[in-house]
C-alpha cells in the first residue's frame, strides 16, 4: 500500500482511536520537564504520569509527537534517516493493558492496516524476555527464525539510574526478505527499525535490583517519517511527500537538479530540508533564537541552513521561500499553530539568517585564512584560531569543524576549551566569589519537611514561623545552629516573605526569635522551599526555633506598584504597537521595572509617548486588580497571556486580571487598584539582543528621584551652556554639528601628515621580482584611515602597478593598525595583500583581512610591530622568489 505521510499518520490516530485509546494533540516542543531541553519523544507529555508523580485522566492515549533531536546532527542528510525533527507516532496505556494487546494491535496496524506483508517483518525482543518472545512466537505466529534476542543496550528501557524500567520490543521492516542469509537485525543496510514497544512493568533500585511496579504502562514509538518511507517506496527518508516538497524548493532556488546532483550537494539540500521544517515548529511554539538552550539549538539550525545554502551557491536569503513550502506541509497535517505564528515564524527565522549572512561575510575570509593556514602547517585548526573565529567573528565551534571536515582537517577542540575556560575563568573573577550552597540539599530539605506555605499574598508579617532548615553559606552543608556574623540560608515552614520568580525580586526584611535576629537580603525558591538568605545579626538561630517573619512593607508596596504596571505596560504595547509582542524576560525591583519584549524593530518617540499616556490613563481610571485561580485551558480561553517557556500547573494556575486592560498568569505580588501605582514613566527604550527590546520605567514614588536628578542634570548644563532650558536641546545640536565638523578636520589633517611623513620613506623602497617593495612603521599616532591614504600615495609615488606596500603605526596606547597594498603586477606574481595582512596582524594580537589589492587588519600589542614587519619581509620575500623561479 502507497500512503501519503497524511494518510500513515490519520490511519495510525483513528485506528487506536477504534481500540479506544484517546487522541491527544501534539504537545509542544518546549517540555514541561525541566531535565530536557526539548520534547524528544512521544513519551515525554507522559513521563509525570509514567513516573507515577500524577494520576492519569484516562487509561489509554494516542499521539502523533513533534519531536527535535540534535544529538546525531552530524548525519542529518548523510544517512538514509536520520533527522532532526521528526514526528514519532505513539500508543500508550497508564496501568490499562499490557504486552498481549500491544503486540497483537501492532502487528495488525501493520499487516492489515498498512497492509505490509508479513513476510517483510522480523521482531526483536529483549534476551531474557521469554513471555514476549512466546507471545510474537504462539500468538501472533512469527516464525523463531524472525525473531532475535538482543542485549541491554538495544531492548530495555530505562528512566533514569533508578526508577521505572522495562523490556523492549521492537518490529523491523525488511528491505531484502529473499535473502537467505539469517537475519541480523543490526544490518542497517537490509533492516530499519518501524516500531518499538516498551514495557514499563519494574523498578530499579540503587542497588540496581529489580522489582514490578504496582501499575504496568506501556509507551511506544513509530516513526513518521520511516514509515513513509517504507510505504512509499523510497529509497530514504527525505524522498517522501514529508520533506521532498521543502528539498525541491531549495534546489529550484539553488537552480540545481535533486535527481541530478552529486552525493554532497544532495546532503546539503536535505540538510535545508529537514533544519526548515525543526526551525520552523520551534518558532511556531515560542522558542526564539539566543545563545543558550533550547535557544541556541534554533540558532544553530538557522546558521546550518544559511551555511548549507551557500555550499549549494545560493548567496542571498532564501530561508523564507522554503518556509512557505513547509509551512504549507505543517497546516494540511493540523498543526494550527504554525498558520497562526506564520508573520512572526517568517520575521524571527528571516532576521536570524540575515544576521548570520553578514556574519559570514564579515568573518568567510578569516575562516579561510585560517583553512589554508592549516594546510601548510598539518591537519589540525589550532585551538586558538578556532576561539578567535567564535569570540571576534561568532563562528560557533561547531561551523568551524565542518568547515574544516569538508577540506579534510580537524580542530583542536581542547585547545578551543581550553581558550574558553580562561574567558570563563576571566569573568568569574570579575563577579566575585560565588555562592557554593548546593542545590541538592534544599531538594532533600523539601522532601522531609513538605516545602513552604507562602502566606505573603495576604500579610508581610507572620508572628510564627517555624525554622526547618539551616544551611550555611560558606560550606553549603546542613547545620543545627548558627551564630551572630555567619551567613546562613534558613529554610522555613511558613513565610510572609515572597522569592524571587516571574521577573520579581526577593523580599528583605528581618527574623526574630527569642535567640537570636537574622537580616534577611534576599529569597529564592529551591525545590519548592523558600530559601531565606542573610545573616545572624544577634543571638543564634537553631532548627525548630519559631520566628516572628517582618517584610519590608514599604518595599513591597514599591515592587507591588512596579510590577502592576509591567502588566499595564505589555497591555499597552500590544494594543498600541503590535498584538504580535511577547514578553521575553522581567525585572521588578523597589526602584523601576524593567520589560523585555520580542519586537523586530525600536519603538519611535511618539510610540513610546503614546504607551505611557495610555498606562498612566489606565491607572487613573482606578481599575480594580482581581486575582483568581482556575485551570490553565479556562484560563488560556478566557484570554490570559502565559509567558512562553514557563511551566504551569494545568489543573491551578494564579491569574491577576485588571478587567478590561489585562489578564496574565502571574505569582506575583500587585496593588489591589491601579491608582496605588501612581505616576508612570518611561526611562528608556534599546535593543539587547536580535529581536529583542527592553522598556525601563519608574512608578509611584521612584519617580521623584528620576525627576530630580534630571532636572539637576538640566540646570546645570543651562547654566554651562548659558542658554534657557527650551533653548537647549537647539544649542547641544549645534555644538554636536561643529564637533563633527572639527572632527573631521582634524581626520583629514592627519592624513594629509601621515601622506606628507610617508612620501619620505619612498626612498627606500627595495627592488623584489621586478617589483617596488616597502615595508615600513609610519611613526606618529596615524589611524587606520591615515595610514590607507598613507599607502595610496606611496604606491602612486612608486608606480602603482608594480608597488607592493605594507605600512604599520600605532594610532594610540595598546593599538596597532596595519596595510597592505598590491598593485596588478603584484597580484600576478602571487601577492595577496588579504593573505599576507592577517598572519602579521596576528603577530601584534589582532587580526584582519581583505582582498588581494587591498587589505586593513588591527592590533592590541605595539611592540610586537618590528617583529611583524620583520615577517612581512620575509613572507613577500619568498612568495616573489618562488613566483620568479629565483
Amino acid at each position: 500500500m502507497s500512503l501519503s505521510g497524511l494518510e500513515i499518520r490519520d490511519k495510525f490516530l483513528s485506528f487506536f482511536e477504534s481500540k479506544e485509546h484517546k487522541k491527544l494533540p501534539s504537545a509542544s516542543l518546549i517540555p514541561e520537564d525541566p531535565t530536557i531541553i526539548m520534547t524528544i519523544a512521544g513519551m515525554v507529555p507522559f513521563k509525570p504520569i509514567f513516573l507515577g508523580q500524577v494520576e492519569a485522566e484516562f487509561p489509554r492515549a494516542t499521539t502523533s509527537q513533534k519531536c527535535v533531536r540534535t544529538n546525531d546532527i552530524e548525519n542529518v542528510g548523510v544517512t538514509n534517516r536520520h533527522h532532526t525533527f521528526f514526528e514519532m507516532l505513539g500508543n500508550f496505556s497508564f496501568g490499562d493493558y499490557f504486552k498481549t494487546e500491544a503486540i497483537q494491535w501492532s502487528w495488525e496496524l501493520l499487516t492489515k492496516v498498512y497492509e505490509i506483508p508479513e513476510s517483510r517483518l522480523a521482531v526483536s525482543v529483549f534476551r531474557d524476555d521469554d513471555e514476549s518472545y512466546e507471545i510474537w512466537r504462539d500468538l501472533v505466529k512469527v516464525p523463531e527464525s524472525r525473531i532475535q534476542r538482543l542485549g541491554e543496550e538495544d531492548n530495555f528501557w530505562k528512566s533514569g539510574p533508578t526508577g521505572p524500567c522495562g523490556p523492549c520490543t521492537e518490529i523491523y521492516y525488511d528491505f531484502n526478505p529473499e535473502s537467505e542469509e539469517k537475519i541480523d537485525l543490526e544490518d542497517d543496510s537490509r533492516f530499519i527499525e518501524v516500531y518499538n514497544l516498551v514495557f514499563m512493568q519494574s523498578n530499579r533500585d540503587a542497588n540496581g535490583d529489580l522489582t514490578p511496579l504496582k501499575k504496568q504502562n506501556i509507551d511506544t514509538g513509530m516513526g513518521l517519517e520511516r514509515m513513509a518511507q517504507v510505504l512509499q517506496k523510497t529509497p530514504n527518508n527525505y524522498e517522501t511527500d514529508l520533506i521532498l516538497p521543502i528539498i525541491s524548493k531549495a534546489a529550484e532556488i539553488a537552480g540545481r537538479n535533486y535527481d541530478k546532483e552529486e552525493h554532497r550537494m544532495k546532503t546539503s539540500l536535505k540538510v535545508v530540508g529537514d533544519h526548515t521544517r525543526a526551525v520552523m515548529h520551534m518558532t511556531a511554539d515560542g522558542i526564539r533564537a539566543s545563545n543558550v538552550g533550547r535557544g541556541y539549538i534554533l540558532r544553530r539550525l538557522i546558521r546550518r541552513i544559511v551555511r548549507h545554502g551557500r555550499l549549494l551557491g545560493i548567496e542571498r536569503p532564501f530561508i523564507g521561500e522554503v518556509l512557505e513550502v513547509s509551512s504549507r506541509l505543517a497546516i494540511e497535517a493540523g498543526f494550527n499553530n504554525v498558520e497562526e505564528q506564520a508573520e512572526v515564524i517568517r520575521k524571527e527565522i528571516s532576521r536570524e539568517e540575515s544576521r548570520f549572512l553578514a556574519t559570514l561575510e564579515r568573518g568567510e575570509s578569516k575562516l579561510q585564512d585560517v583553512l589554508e593556514d592549516a594546510k601548510s602547517s598539518g591537519d589540525l585548526v589550532s585551538g586558538a584560531d578556532a576561539f578567535e573565529l567564535y569570540d571576534t567573528f561568532g563562528f560557533p565551534l561547531e561551523l568551524t569543524e565542518e568547515a574544516a571536515v569538508e577540506v579534510g582537517l580537524k580542530v583542536d577542540v581542547e585547545g578551543f576549551q581550553s581558550k574558553m575556560q580562561e574567558q570563563k575563568d576571566r569573568a568569574r573573577a570579575a563577579r566575585g566569589e560565588t555562592d557554593l550552597t548546593s542545590a541538592t540539599v534544599y531538594a532533600e530539605l523539601s522532601q522531609t519537611t513538605g516545602g513552604t506555605e507562602f502566606l505573603g499574598y495576604e500579610q508581610t508579617y507572620s508572628k510564627k514561623c517555624t525554622v526547618s532548615g539551616v544551611v550555611s553559606r560558606s560550606g553549603g552543608e546542613l547545620v543545627e545552629e548558627a551564630e551572630e556574623g555567619e551567613r546562613v540560608s534558613l529554610i522555613l515552614d511558613r513565610t510572609p516573605f515572597y522569592a524571587e520568580g516571574g521577573g520579581q525580586v526577593g523580599d528583605i526584611g528581618v527574623l526574630k526569635s527569642s535567640s537570636g535576629l537574622v537580616e534577611v537580603s534576599d529569597v529564592k525558591r529551591e525545590a519548592g522551599a523558600w530559601v531565606h538568605i542573610g545573616t545572624v545579626t544577634s543571638g543564634s538561630v537553631l532548627v525548630g526555633d519559631d520566628v516572628e517573619g517582618v517584610v519590608d512593607a514599604q518595599r513591597r508596596r514599591k515592587i507591588k506598584a512596579h510590577h502592576t504596571a509591567t502588566h499595564l505596560l505589555q497591555a499597552a504595547l500590544k494594543k498600541l504597537v503590535s498584538g504580535e509582542i511577547s514578553q521575553a524576560g522581567s525585572l521588578v525591583d523597589d526602584v523601576r521595572l524593567r520589560f523585555d519584549f520580542n519586537c523586530s524593530r525600536p519603538l519611535a518617540p511618539e510610540e513610546l509617548d503614546e504607551v505611557e499616556r495610555t498606562v498612566n490613563q489606565w491607572i487613573t481610571e482606578e481599575h480594580d486588580t482581581v486575582v483568581f485561580y482556575t485551570s490553565l485551558e479556562d484560563a488560556i480561553e478566557r484570554g490570559a497571556i502565559a509567558m512562553f517557556g514557563e511551566k504551569y500547573d494545568k489543573s491551578e494556575v494564579r491569574v491577576v486580571d485588571v478587567p478590561g486592560v489585562s489578564m496574565e498568569l502571574c505569582g506575583g505580588t500587585h496593588v489591589p487598584n491601579t491608582t496605588d501605582i501612581g505616576l508612570f514613566k518611561i526611562v528608556s527604550e534599546s535593543g539587547i539582543a536580535a529581536g529583542v527590546r527592553r522598556i525601563e520605567a519608574v512608578c509611584g514614588t521612584a519617580v521623584m528621584p528620576y525627576l530630580s536628578s534630571r532636572d539637576i542634570a538640566v540646570k546645570d548644563l543651562c547654566l554651562n551652556l548659558k542658554v534657557k532650558p527650551e533653548e537647549l536641546v537647539a544649542r547641544v545640536s549645534i555644538l554636536q554639528d561643529e564637533l563633527k565638523s572639527k572632527q573631521k578636520e582634524v581626520a583629514n589633517l592627519k592624513a594629509q601628515v601621515a601622506v606628507a611623513s610617508s612620501l619620505a620613506l619612498a626612498q627606500h623602497a627595495q627592488d623584489l621580482g621586478g617589483l617596488k617593495v616597502l615595508v615600513s612603521k609610519i611613526e606618529g599616532e596615524v589611524d587606520a584611515e591615515g595610514l590607507k591614504a598613507a599607502a595610496e600615495s606611496l604606491s602612486e609615488e612608486l608606480g602603482r602597478e608594480e608597488a607592493v606596500v605594507v605600512l604599520v603605526s600605532s594610532p594610540g596606547e595598546g593599538k596597532v593598525a596595519l596595510v597592505a597594498q598590491a598593485g596588478k603586477d603584484a597580484v600576478r606574481q602571487g601577492v595577496h595583500a588579504g593573505k599576507l595582512i592577517g598572519p602579521i596582524a596576528k603577530i601584534c594580537k589582532g587580526g584582519g583581512g581583505g582582498k588581494p589589492a587591498l587589505a586593513q587588519a588591527g592590533g592590541k600589542d605595539p611592540s610586537k610591530i618590528d617583529e611583524a614587519l620583520q615577517a612581512a619581509k620575509v613572507k613577500l620575500g619568498e612568495t616573489l622568489a618562488v613566483e620568479a623561479g629565483t
